[in-house]
C-alpha cells in the first residue's frame, strides 16, 4: 500500500515541476515538500516490515549525497556571484567578442564553448558560466531558450569521453567496463551531435548581435586574483579527484576558502561596502532547495524499487537498443542510481554496447528539463525556460541524441 502513495505523491511531484509556470508556486517549495513527505512516510510505515534503524540508513546515504552536492554547488555559485556582481564575465564576453556577430554563429560558438569547457570542468561549473556569457547578451527570451537548450545538450555531450567529466562515465570506468582509450572515441560522435543540434537551433536566425563598446567597469587586481584562484580551484579538483579520488566537494570548499582569505588580504586597505563572505547571500538558495527535493524523491524511488525495473529490461531487449531507452528513461529518473543499479545488476554486455551505454546515461539526461543538474540549473537562472519550453525543443533534442548514440554504436566497432 506504501508504495503506491510514495509514486502519485512523486508524480503529483513532478506534475508540479512541469506546470509551475501556470500555477505560479516555486518548484523549490513544492518539491522539497513532497519529497521530504515521502520519507516521513517511509518511516511511519517501512517497507517490507523493514525496521527504523534500516530506514534511517537509507536516508542517511541519499542525506549525505544530497549534502555533497549541495556544497560544491555552494561553492562553485559563490564564486559566479562575485565573478558576476563585479560584472568581470561580462567585462571579458565584450573583450573578446567583435562588434557585431550572426546569431548563427554565436550558436555555435557558444555551443563549442559549453561542450569544451565541461571537458575540462564539471557539469555545474560549466552551466554557470555559459549561462553567464549568454545573458550577458540581453536577447529574446525565445532565442534565449535555444541557446540555453544547446548548452543544457553541450555541457552534458562534453564529460561523457572524460572520467573527470560525468560521474557515470567515471563510475562506468571505475567498473572496468571500459578504458580511457574507449572514451576517447565518444569524442567525435558527442562534437558532432552538439553541431547538429546548433544547426537545427540555429535556423531562422538571421539577425545580427550587435556588441555596443560601452564603458566597460575596470577589472580590478582582486577580480583578477579571484578569478585566477577559480580557475586553478577548477584545475585542481580534477587533478586530485583523478589522481588521488578526493572528492571535487572538499577540493572547491579549500578553494572558496582560499577566495575569501586572499580577498581578506587584498582587500585590508580598501573602503569597501561588503565583505567578501557576503557574496554567500547572492545564491539562489530556491535552486538548492530544489536540488534537495528533487534528490529526497529520487532517493525515495530508489527505496521503493522502481529503478530496479530498469535492469529487467536487458532481459527482454537487445542490449543496444535496452541503452538507447534507458538514455531517455534517465531524463526521468537520476543517472546515477539508475547506473548503479546496472553495475550492480552484471548485466553482461560487450565494450562497445558499454560505450554506447555510458553515452546514453550521459547525454540522454538532455530529454527533459529536470532530467541533468545542467537543465535544473539553467531553469532557474533563465527565468524564460519552464518544463514547457524546454519541451517544446524535444524534437531537436532527439534528433541529436539518436545521432550521436548512433555515432556512438560505429566508434565502438574500433575498440
Amino acid at each position: 500500500m506504501v508504495t503506491p502513495i510514495i509514486l502519485t505523491l512523486i508524480a503529483v511531484a513532478f506534475v508540479l515541476i512541469v506546470i509551475e509556470d501556470i500555477i505560479h508556486v516555486n518548484k523549490a517549495k513544492t518539491t522539497l515538500f513532497f519529497g521530504t513527505l515521502c520519507w516521513i512516510i517511509l518511516f511511519i510505515s517501512p517497507l517490507h516490515g523493514e525496521s527504523s534503524e534500516t530506514i534511517q540508513h537509507q536516508l542517511d546515504h541519499n542525506i549525505l549525497e544530497i549534502a555533497t552536492l549541495w556544497l560544491f554547488l555552494m561553492a562553485a555559485m559563490t564564486f559566479v556571484a562575485y565573478l558576476n556582481s563585479k560584472g568581470f564575465i561580462q567585462n571579458i564576453v565584450h573583450r573578446v567578442m567583435p562588434t557585431q556577430i550572426s546569431e548563427r554563429k554565436m550558436m555555435f560558438l557558444v555551443g563549442g564553448f559549453a561542450f569544451l569547457f565541461s571537458s575540462i570542468s564539471d557539469n555545474i561549473t560549466a552551466t554557470l558560466i555559459s549561462l553567464a556569457v549568454v545573458m550577458s547578451l540581453k536577447l529574446d527570451p525565445k532565442k534565449l531558450i535555444k541557446y540555453a537548450t544547446l548548452i543544457i545538450f553541450s555541457v552534458n555531450s562534453g564529460g561523457v569521453s572524460l572520467i573527470t567529466g560525468d560521474v557515470t562515465t567515471l563510475m562506468i570506468f571505475l567498473a572496468g567496463k571500459v578504458t580511457i582509450p574507449d572514451l576517447l572515441l565518444l569524442v567525435a560522435p558527442s562534437i558532432v551531435s552538439v553541431l547538429l543540434l546548433a544547426t537545427m537551433l540555429s535556423m531562422g536566425m538571421k539577425d545580427q548581435l550587435v556588441f555596443e563598446k560601452q564603458a566597460l567597469r575596470r577589472i580590478e587586481k582582486t577580480d583578477i586574483t579571484i578569478a585566477v584562484i577559480f580557475m586553478t580551484t577548477v584545475l585542481t579538483t580534477l587533478y586530485l579527484s583523478v589522481q588521488y579520488q578526493v572528492p571535487p566537494m572538499l577540493t572547491f570548499l579549500c578553494g572558496l576558502s582560499v577566495m575569501f582569505l586572499m580577498a581578506q588580504f587584498l582587500m585590508r586597505k580598501k573602503d569597501v561596502n561588503k565583505k567578501i563572505i557576503d557574496y554567500i547571500r547572492e545564491i539562489e538558495y530556491d535552486t538548492l532547495l530544489f536540488f534537495v527535493g528533487v534528490l529526497l524523491l529520487v532517493g525515495a524511488l530508489k527505496e521503493v524499487g522502481v529503478l530496479n525495473m530498469f535492469t529487467q529490461l536487458y532481459e527482454f531487449v537487445d542490449p543496444q537498443y535496452a541503452s538507447y531507452l534507458v538514455g531517455l528513461m534517465s531524463a526521468a529518473v537520476d543517472n546515477v542510481p539508475l547506473t548503479a543499479a546496472l553495475l550492480k545488476a552484471d548485466i553482461v554486455m560487450s565494450p562497445q554496447q558499454w560505450l554506447t551505454f555510458t553515452y546514453a546515461t550521459g547525454v540522454g539526461g538532455s530529454m527533459l528539463i529536470i532530467g541533468s543538474a545542467a537543465g535544473i540549473i539553467a531553469m532557474s537562472k533563465v527565468k524564460a525556460l519552464t518544463f514547457t519550453s524546454y519541451l517544446r525543443m524535444s524534437l531537436y533534442l532527439l534528433i541529436a541524441y539518436t545521432a550521436g548514440y548512433a555515432g556512438a554504436f560505429f566508434m565502438g566497432q574500433f575498440i
